[in-house]
């Protein structure tokens, strides 16, 4: 179902729903980046769809700008569902925002919203900090003048910085190292500030990278599913021997269902596992899979190393036992979840709008003082 707002008629609120749960960004899939620097935002589309089916008493309102990553195929599963509504719109326009809330009668916010791709961050700062701290302000404001029950602010776990080694816990210190992981990092602070100065019942969780169907091919796995698919090389940046943690989608979905029910107010949660690869293995995985290579030289033939960005942090090792503690931990296997995620980009890669434009060359950003 698409509902109107501001531009026409609102449909009328039913009354025999328990909850009203915002999701904003819900028609994406999450984090982006791309070459090898991973950067993949959570499945908010997964989200949607997992909360629509498994909570027909709940009303899930879809919020999404539709910006070029996001795509409403992502959810045509549930698209006619009377408990699922769509609404376009822009989190950092304040009376539009406020009018939401006065009008859909918000109980619970998923905010997912944001600016993501973490090699134009150092383009365009001043638009990443515009739409992801500045929205955030705007949306946790209208929420608190709401009253709604629960805030959850979905980050990242680029906001701690790099680590080879060392596990980062809720705990440990704020440290990003590129233009988006700062403005998470700022809008953090903004929500933590509600809490902290009226108990808003906010909640922040941090995930680790995030694959799985769906995901716009800008996303290091997608991009390099989609490029082998088309006989092209894997673009790998540096060394290639940056070590990601990897989470399917569905899992992840899982774990905000958790968080939204038994995530308590001002804690941070950290959604991680411990299934880790260096990019260089991914793409060598990735390419034996497609590519059905047989020795190490052909493999390499499909791996194309390029200059780094100006910082590419090493890993984002989690302790996640504060979501273990909650009930909640991945299910997926990597062999079944990226086996799920190869059959589905060879069906569906050139239903995506701009998809071939997201597989060329990004440039590379110099530092700047």
């Amino acid at each position: 179902m698409s509902g109107g707002l501001l531009g026409g008629e609102a449909a009328p609120r039913p009354p025999d729903f328990l909850k009203r749960i915002l999701v904003t960004g819900g028609a994406g899939f999450i984090r982006g980046n791309w070459r090898g620097s991973v950067r993949e935002l959570i499945g908010a589309s997964h989200v949607v769809v997992s909360l629509v089916e498994k909570y027909p008493n709940y009303m899930i309102i879809n919020l999404d700008k539709l910006d070029y990553c996001s795509s409403l195929r992502n959810l045509e599963i549930i698209s006619e569902n009377k408990n699922y509504k769509f609404i376009q719109g822009d989190i950092c326009e304040p009376n539009f925002i406020k009018a939401l809330f006065e009008t859909e009668k918000i109980d619970i916010v998923l905010h997912f919203a944001a600016q993501t791709y973490v090699d134009l961050s150092f383009w365009r700062k001043l638009e990443f900090n515009y739409v992801n701290v500045y929205g955030t302000y705007v949306l946790v404001g209208a929420a608190y003048e709401a009253n709604v029950e629960k805030f959850i602010y979905v980050s990242t776990d680029e906001v701690y910085g790099g680590s080879c080694d060392k596990e980062f816990d809720e705990s440990s210190p704020k440290q990003p190292t590129n233009p988006y992981a700062t403005s998470k990092a700022a809008a953090e602070c903004f929500v933590q500030s509600y809490w902290e100065r009226y108990q808003f019942p906010a909640v922040i969780t941090r995930s680790s990278n995030v694959y799985g169907p769906h995901q716009f091919p800008e996303k290091v796995i997608p991009k390099f599913i989609s490029l082998l698919q088309q006989n092209r090389k894997c673009c790998i940046h540096g060394s290639g021997l940056q070590r990601r943690n990897f989470l399917y989608a569905s899992d992840v979905a899982e774990a905000f269902l958790t968080v939204m029910k038994k995530g308590q107010p001002g804690e941070i949660y950290n959604i991680g596992t411990n299934f880790e690869m260096s990019i260089t293995q991914l793409a060598k995985e990735l390419i034996h899979l497609i590519k059905n290579t047989s020795s190490e030289a052909e493999t390499e033939c499909w791996m194309d190393y390029v200059k780094d960005r100006p910082t590419n942090d090493l890993g984002y090792p989690m302790d996640s036992g504060k979501m273990h503690s909650l009930g909640w931990r991945p299910k997926v296997p990597w062999k079944e979840g990226i086996k799920k995620t190869i059959e589905w980009y060879q069906e569906n890669f050139h239903n995506w709008k701009n998809a071939e434009k997201a597989l060329e060359p990004f440039p590379v950003v110099e530092e700047s003082v």
